[in-house]
């Protein structure tokens, strides 16, 4: 009877269940899982409002960074894929959330790539510098503000000591990871009299390439294009290495 039971749980996984099992993924994650045989290269979307600790209401769209993270570390392990494409349509959200994806994306091994389309404001813009390339579409825009607190603020000198040092993580990144000057980041950050309800810029495709904010102007062929040289290059070095 044991060795009939072995037998039932080793049998192949059915269509059905396997229907079951992508649709769960979907609904759970907002995507299937890491392809294994279809492609060798992991597309990931963040969209909507970048989700932190506190549950956003469910009218909003979200990305949630408890699910992002163990999709960045399976496709860090997963030997098939190659390559990571990032595709961001982002209002932004929440600072430390956000700046943990993008820690994530930076410090992967495998060749990166980020695709702005739509917008990649707030908290975005560090996410879509934090691949080796980055890439934006002409149309899209990247809102660039200082940070804001929500909820309860103390207004006590350390809250606005810590409020400051958050804002210097944040230019650190972007600056250590883009090509865009220190003071001209800051001089967009703080610019008054363009956002309605903020200080700040929204800046286009054009514009941000212009910067050195983002590396070019294209859409997914070109990030696709560009992320299978980036593969191509690190199997050839890979290639090198072996010999």
């Amino acid at each position: 009877m044991a060795f009939e039971n072995n037998q039932e749980q080793t049998q192949p996984m059915t269509e059905d269940a396997r229907k079951n099992a992508t649709v769960d993924a979907i609904q759970q994650l907002g995507q299937t899982n890491v392809p294994t045989n279809e492609s060798n290269i992991f597309c990931m979307t963040i969209i909507g409002q970048v989700e932190g600790h506190l549950v956003l209401p469910p009218q909003n769209k979200t990305t949630k960074y408890e699910h992002i993270i163990p999709q960045l570390v399976a496709a860090e392990q997963n030997p098939k894929i190659e390559g990571v494409l990032i595709i961001l349509n982002t209002v932004g959200g929440d600072v430390e959330a956000g700046l943990a994806i993008a820690e994530m994306i930076a410090t992967l091994s495998k060749p990166t790539v980020t695709l702005v389309l739509g917008g990649g404001h707030s908290i975005g813009v560090p996410i879509a510098v934090s691949a080796n390339y980055s890439i934006i579409a002409e149309t899209a825009t990247m809102t660039i503000h200082p940070i804001r607190l929500n909820g309860l603020v103390i207004g006590v000198p350390q809250t606005f000591e810590y409020l400051d040092k958050m804002q210097e993580r944040v230019i650190r990144f972007v600056t250590r990871h883009s090509r865009v000057e220190e003071d001209k980041f800051k001089e967009l950050m703080f610019k008054t009299g363009e956002l309605t309800r903020d200080i700040g810029t929204t800046v286009i495709g054009s514009d941000a390439v212009r910067y050195g904010l983002i590396d070019a102007l294209g859409g997914v062929g070109e990030a696709i294009q560009k992320l299978n040289e980036m593969i191509e290059e690190r199997r050839r070095a890979q290639g090198g290495m072996v010999q």
